[in-house]
């Protein structure tokens, strides 16, 4: 079997594609996957083939850089969007048995689906992105009046996608002998999608919409060694505060702030460069500038985890059994750093600039001993077997194989 695993999301949306790759190839069969450009020599690095799709994303996270929309703005709803997925899922999906859309920007993969016969799946990597009446639709556009309930809420976010980008879509799908749809959303999400978060820190509430496949979250194993200089920074004091915000967009002055607060509690700082290019603000021996990491290994080697609040860094935290601090961004990492508040594993940020105040409160918060047993003890239910148990489902959809 041949699987095309497709999204345009950043390295929160690829990583767990390529979790899943690779445990497609364990099971004997093959995957290609269709990602932004800029992240195909790391899929390459697994021995995986690639597609490009859309823009660069890396200069997106740069101070003072115009941001290169994923979620939530409006640049990749434009109709030159859908045509250029129509264009490189087409060319991507040949020869593949299964069409597998990591995201819900993901236009063209169901459509290119239905047109050539072949399986299809969506993944969701956190349940608020999906309908139910226990919860709010992710923002989009203007919000609506607190006391509108989630149910007409659901309705009017699918009204947004269908005026959004419904025409357009419909008349790629005409011109390619398929039918016109009325729902974007749901068309995209389809009756049985997956949900690649752990049942712990994610938890499904149910929906009388959709029948949600609850997999677990989809790990991507790493064994690298921690670089050397960074080990001796590690054997050389106390555990350190880890600041990271991966491929996203840092807000101005955090790491002054965070290296200022960690200073005020007698703690050392390791900060990750990341593609928003936080630094130092000084060669002083209490802090450390390190590059591409393995978080697996390194987050249990720190007091603290400090990052924007990705589903991907939220799970690697947790699972390390370290306490977090979230500053989230937009999208889906609020509904994060609710949970991480919620289950007492960490603390999340006040809305507003980072100040050394106010990174210094949290991380107090983070580091009282409560939550550091909380989050020490919860580590053992997160379940490591998520990407497995999807690559099986997976299989099931395009073979009618069973394991």
């Amino acid at each position: 079997m041949r699987a095309l695993l497709s999204t345009i999301g950043s390295r929160g949306d690829v990583q767990p594609l390529v979790a899943l790759a690779v445990q497609l190839r364990e099971l004997g069969h093959e995957a290609h996957l269709c990602v932004p450009p800029d992240l195909r020599e790391w899929i390459g690095s697994y021995g995986f083939s690639s597609t490009p799709v859309g823009p660069e994303l890396h200069r997106s996270a740069k101070p003072g850089a115009p941001a290169v929309p994923v979620h939530e703005g409006r640049k990749w709803l434009m109709p030159d969007s859908v045509a250029a997925q129509f264009t490189a899922v087409r060319e991507a999906a040949e020869g593949c048995d299964v069409l597998l859309a990591g995201g819900a920007l993901q236009f063209a993969t169901r459509s290119l689906a239905e047109k050539t016969g072949t399986g299809y799946a969506y993944v969701s990597y956190c349940p608020m992105t999906l309908p139910s009446v226990h919860h709010s639709p992710p923002p989009f556009g203007p919000r609506p009046s607190k006391f509108v309930d989630n149910r007409t809420r659901w309705v009017w976010d699918a009204q947004r996608w269908d005026g959004h980008v419904g025409d357009e879509i419909n008349a790629h799908r005409v011109a390619a002998g398929l039918k016109p749809i009325t729902d974007v959303r749901d068309h995209i999400f389809g009756d049985r999608p997956f949900l690649a978060t752990d049942p712990v820190l994610g938890p499904w509430p149910g929906s009388d919409e959709l029948d949600v496949v609850h997999t677990g979250a989809w790990l991507l194993p790493d064994d690298r060694p921690l670089p050397p200089e960074l080990e001796s920074f590690l054997d050389a004091g106390d555990p350190p505060i880890y600041l990271g915000f991966g491929s996203v967009r840092a807000p101005r002055g955090l790491a002054e702030a965070l290296i200022g607060a960690a200073r005020s509690l007698g703690r050392r700082v390791i900060v990750l460069r990341g593609w928003t290019g936080l630094a130092l603000v000084d060669d002083a021996p209490d802090c450390f500038s390190v590059g591409e990491v393995n978080h697996q290994a390194l987050f249990k080697r720190v007091a603290v985890v400090v990052h924007h609040g990705g589903a991907g860094t939220t799970t690697a935290a947790a699972r390390a059994g370290t306490p977090q601090v979230l500053l989230p961004q937009g999208y889906d990492q609020h509904y994060w750093a609710r949970r991480v508040e919620a289950l007492g594993i960490g603390h999340a940020h006040p809305p507003g600039t980072p100040t050394a105040d106010s990174v210094t409160a949290a991380l107090s918060h983070a580091l009282r001993p409560e939550v550091v047993t909380r989050a020490l003890s919860l580590s053992a239910e997160i379940r490591t077997d998520g990407a497995r148990a999807a690559a099986e489902r997976l299989v099931t959809t395009a073979l009618g194989s069973t394991y």
